[in-house]
C-alpha cells in the first residue's frame, strides 16, 4: 500500500480544505493518507468542522501560518520533515501556497520518491506591486522543479501557469478540477429558503442577492457595495444585499457602507429594513443559497471558486467577474453572467436584469445540474488516484 502524505495551508473554510478531506476519506484503498495542515489566520472562521463530520484526526502543525515568519517556518518545516521522517510517505501532496513551499522543500530533502504539488489559486497578479510578485514567482519555478508534478484545477490556470507566468513545462501540469458533495445543496430548498429567510428577517417580496467570500481586498467587496448601491437607485423592486463571510476589511467596509448611504445590519434582529446585512461566518451554506435569488462574485484574482459550483447545483443564478478559472466552471449566459473586474456598469446590468425578471431566474437555475458530475468528489479521488500510480509506476 501506497503512503500519501497530504499537506494544506491551514484549516480555514474554502475549496482546499474540502479537497484535502474529500482525497483523505476517499482516496483508492490502496493508498493510505496522513492529513496534516497549518493553523487557521485570527481573522478567517475554523473550517475543522469539515475534516471532523468525515471522521478525520489531522495533525496540526501550528507554525505553519499564513504569513511569513521565517522563526516560525523554520519550525515548521523541521517538524514537516520529521513527520516525514516517521511516516516514510511514497507521496508528498501539498495544497496551496504554504504548504506548497514548506512540504515540497521538506519531501525533496528528505528524498521522498514523489512531490506533487495543487495550485488552487495563485497570487501572480492582482495580490501584490511588481516586486513582490517577482519574487513569489521566481520561488514557485524553483518549487515546480522539485515536483513530479502540478495540478492545475482549470483549464486556464493550467495556461496561466505554463505561458503566461512560465512556472514550469505544460507537460508537468496536470489538469484535476475540484470535487465536492454537492447533494444538500439540491436537497429541501424549500424548507431552508424559507428557514434563512425568517432567520434573517427578509420578507417573500425582497429579492437577496448575496456575495459569499472572505472579508480581504482580492475579493474586492468595496465594489460589490457600489454596485448594490447603483443597483437599489435603479429598480423598484424590493432588493436586499448580503455580504456572507469575515476578514479584516469588516470595519472598513462598513464604513464604506455609511459613506455611500447604505443602511446596514450586522445582527439578525437589524436586518429587517436595511440595505446590506452583514452575516460572518455561516458553515452550512447550502442554506444561504437556498434563501438567495441571486449569488455573486466581485474578485480580482481566483483559483477556481466553491461558492459559484455551489450555487450552480443549489440552482441560484450567478453574476461575477470572470477571472482565473471560472469560465471553466459556470455555463456563460446560462448559469452565470459575467462581466470585466471593476466595470461596473455591465455588472449593474447583469444584476438588474435577473432582479426584474423572475423567468429568467428560473430557467438560470435549472441548468446549473452539470456541476453533479463535473465536480463531484467520487471524480476528483479517481483522477488523482490515477495520477499517483502513473507517477509511481513512472519513479520505478
Amino acid at each position: 500500500m501506497a503512503r500519501v502524505l497530504r499537506i494544506i495551508n491551514r484549516f480555514n473554510i474554502g475549496g482546499p480544505t474540502f479537497n484535502a478531506a474529500y482525497l483523505t476519506k476517499y482516496l483508492d484503498s490502496d493508498f493510505e493518507t496522513l492529513l496534516i495542515g497549518g493553523a487557521k489566520d485570527e481573522s478567517e472562521d475554523s473550517s475543522e468542522f469539515i475534516v471532523e463530520r468525515l471522521g478525520l484526526k489531522p495533525v496540526i502543525v501550528s507554525e505553519m501560518k499564513r504569513e511569513i515568519n521565517f522563526k516560525q517556518d523554520r519550525i515548521a518545516y523541521k517538524k514537516i520533515k520529521q513527520i516525514i521522517a516517521d511516516f516514510k510517505p511514497d507521496i508528498v501532496h501539498t495544497h496551496a501556497s504554504k504548504a506548497g513551499a514548506l512540504g515540497r522543500l521538506a519531501a525533496y530533502n528528505m528524498k521522498v520518491p514523489v512531490i506533487v504539488h495543487t495550485f488552487h489559486g495563485h497570487v501572480f497578479h492582482s495580490y501584490f506591486g511588481k516586486t513582490k510578485t517577482h519574487f513569489y514567482k521566481s520561488v514557485e519555478k524553483h518549487l515546480a522543479k522539485k515536483s513530479t508534478a502540478i495540478i492545475a484545477i482549470s483549464d486556464i490556470q493550467k495556461e496561466e501557469l505554463s505561458k503566461i507566468h512560465k512556472i514550469c513545462k505544460e507537460d508537468k501540469i496536470k489538469v484535476i478540477p475540484l470535487g465536492f458533495d454537492l447533494n444538500r445543496f439540491r436537497e429541501n430548498k424549500e424548507t431552508k429558503r424559507l428557514q434563512f429567510r425568517k432567520k434573517w428577517r427578509v420578507e417573500e417580496n425582497e429579492i437577496l442577492v448575496a456575495i459569499i467570500a472572505r472579508l480581504v481586498p482580492i475579493k474586492n467587496h468595496a465594489f460589490f457595495l457600489s454596485v448594490a448601491k447603483k443597483t437599489i437607485a435603479k429598480t423598484n423592486k424590493k432588493v436586499k444585499f448580503f455580504i456572507v463571510g469575515d476578514g479584516e476589511l469588516r470595519q472598513e467596509l462598513e464604513e464604506y457602507c455609511s459613506a455611500l448611504g447604505l443602511s446596514f445590519a450586522t445582527t439578525q434582529q437589524e436586518a429587517h429594513q436595511v440595505d446590506v446585512v452583514f452575516t460572518s461566518w455561516i458553515k452550512d451554506i447550502d442554506i444561504v443559497n437556498a434563501g438567495a435569488d441571486i449569488i455573486t462574485l466581485t474578485s480580482k484574482n481566483e483559483g477556481t471558486p466553491v461558492s459559484l459550483i455551489e450555487a450552480q447545483a443549489s440552482g441560484t443564478p450567478i453574476v461575477s467577474t470572470n477571472v482565473g478559472g471560472i469560465e471553466n466552471i459556470v455555463k456563460i449566459n446560462e448559469t452565470a453572467f459575467l462581466t470585466e473586474i471593476n466595470d461596473e456598469e455591465k455588472f449593474t446590468i447583469h444584476l438588474l436584469n435577473l432582479i426584474e425578471d423572475a423567468k429568467l431566474r428560473e430557467e438560470m437555475s435549472q441548468k446549473g445540474v452539470h456541476v453533479f458530475q463535473d465536480f463531484h468528489y467520487t471524480r476528483l479521488a479517481k483522477d488523482v488516484s490515477n495520477l499517483y500510480r502513473s507517477l509511481l509506476n513512472h519513479n520505478k
